[in-house]
């Protein structure tokens, strides 16, 4: 299986690898633990030369890889990088090359704050949507004109390149990428770990380039529209098919071609976004919040919640509320 790296590059902020790492291990450890029998990728740390490697805050990396070898990923973590990075940048030639090379084998690439001056550098991201961290926009903007800088969002996707602007964004993409793989159940305790009070859902607050037309089905949007404004409404698929045009067969069968799942299970994932967000920002009781987003009994929402987030819709409130103040 194709490795995990992150690179470790002198003067980069070490608080944007030091997370992303401890994220990964800690994914990586649930799933051996209870899968030993299975293949899993290896974390490694690449950097264009061997020994120690300082970053910001006095934090020191020992490469156990060499960029030069490096051909192929998984995953690709770009730090962020301190002050200069267009100085950084041209000073690490082998970093470079060695990102051109993951681009081309279709590794995700993952860039943290100004890490994206590295692939914009390169022209990777000439005609992609992209983002840096917000003190740098303008410079990077007149460097890299041609890349289609996002200031509104603090993550974005374009392929297989994805940018995150802080390294509180980060947290919320490594969550989407342990899902991806290392599975659902590495993800939840994960999350669970590591703060859940500040992570939000990679799709909730992301810029993904084309997604709004990411597929022509123009059935499945009116269908897609419906449920997200009627979620406390039972789904009924020959009516919802009807408002469409179309056959209940047909819908199901566009709608998986369309967004790899059913309406169901869109319906159901929209429904538990709605719920986190109202257990998060309300104070309406969990009975209330089941109504309103569709569940129909505080049971079954306490079941489907707790099946989701690996949580119940208490323990939940209570976490993401942990670290809010209260005056006496």
């Amino acid at each position: 299986m194709r490795p995990i790296i992150v690179f470790a590059i002198e003067g980069a902020l070490g608080s944007s690898l030091a997370l992303p790492l401890e994220m990964l291990h800690a994914a990586l450890q649930h799933r051996r633990a209870r899968e030993r029998r299975f293949a899993l990728p290896e974390i490694r740390v690449v950097a264009e030369r061997r020994g120690a490697l300082s970053m910001s805050g006095s934090l020191r990396l020992l490469p156990d890889m060499l960029a030069q070898r490096v051909q192929e990923a998984e995953l690709a973590i770009i730090p962020s990088l301190w002050r200069t990075p267009q100085l950084t940048v041209s000073r690490h030639p082998g970093i470079t090359e060695c990102i051109r090379r993951l681009a081309a084998s279709g590794t995700r690439i993952c860039a943290v704050g100004t890490g994206s001056y590295f692939p914009a550098a390169a022209g990777l991201l000439d005609g992609r949507a992209a983002t840096t961290h917000w003190s740098f926009f303008g410079d990077f903007a007149r460097r890299y004109p041609a890349v289609q800088l996002q200031r509104r969002h603090l993550i974005t996707r374009s392929g297989n390149f994805y940018c995150a602007g802080s390294v509180n964004s980060v947290a919320d993409l490594m969550v989407h990428f342990i899902r991806e793989l290392f599975g659902a159940e590495a993800a939840r305790q994960v999350e669970a770990q590591f703060s859940p009070e500040i992570r939000r859902p990679f799709e909730a607050h992301s810029f993904v380039e084309g997604e709004a037309g990411a597929h022509p089905d123009e059935a499945v949007w009116i269908a897609q529209d419906w449920m997200l404004a009627h979620l406390g409404e039972a789904l009924r698929m020959p009516e919802l098919a009807a408002r469409c045009g179309i056959s209940t067969r047909s819908l199901n069968r566009r709608f998986r071609a369309a967004l790899g799942t059913t309406p169901l299970a869109f319906l159901q994932e929209a429904r538990t976004a709605a719920a986190r967000e109202l257990l998060r920002a309300s104070n309406l009781g969990v009975a209330e919040i089941a109504a309103r987003c569709g569940f129909g009994s505080a049971s079954h929402f306490s079941r489907s919640f707790t099946a989701h987030a690996g949580v119940s819709p208490q323990d939940y409130r209570r976490r993401v509320r942990g670290k809010l103040f209260s005056a006496a």
